[in-house]
């Protein structure tokens, strides 16, 4: 029998001045940890991809353990799109319409060889990658992706989180960004 005890882990403080109990840091640095631990994703599924999201979902994967065990179907209680699957040319002003009614602070994971590039459906009927219509964040490829593939892009997400300026999304090169998709 097994005796050992499991090792216990912790998060680690940010960096900050610490005393006989207080501990003062930045306000930036505590919003950046909770906004990483977090993150409620939208699941925009449409094909194979969204089985695979399904699994990660699962105890098996568990991706509460990343603080985002309450997906919402709602853009406007949601912070992060993740778009999973062919998207059609026809969708593609939905997918829009759905980021512009996300609030900011928002991300978009693009799941998928199709959601990422269009996949192998190179025809007049597919959009060849989301981020032809939306700034994406993060991309995940694969035919479809592991479920590893998924965590590991959602972790990407929650470093840019974390490590996110408070005043980034008011700079004049986000602003510039987002007038790029024709998105106010």
């Amino acid at each position: 029998m097994d005796t050992r005890v499991p090792e216990i882990k912790t998060v680690e403080a940010p960096e900050g001045v610490e005393g006989a109990g207080f501990f003062a840091t930045s306000l930036e640095k505590v919003v950046g940890i909770a906004r990483a631990n977090s993150l409620w994703p939208l699941p925009f599924a449409t094909s194979c991809c969204g089985i695979e999201f399904m699994a990660t979902m699962g105890a098996h994967y568990d991706i509460s353990r990343f603080g985002s065990e309450r997906p919402s179907f709602s853009p406007r209680q949601a912070d992060l799109l993740m778009v999973m699957g062919t998207i059609a040319k026809k969708m593609a002003p939905i997918v829009k319409q759905v980021y512009e009614q996300m609030a900011e602070p928002r991300w978009v994971l693009a799941m998928g060889a199709c959601a990422c590039s269009g996949g192998i459906f190179d025809s007049y009927s597919v959009l060849q990658g989301i981020d032809r219509i939306i700034p994406v964040d993060v991309y995940v490829p694969g035919c479809p992706p592991r479920p590893e593939q998924v965590l590991d892009g959602l972790m990407r997400v929650q470093d840019l989180a974390k490590n996110e300026s408070l005043r980034r999304r008011n700079s004049p090169e986000y602003q510039a960004l987002l007038t790029s998709y024709n998105i106010k």
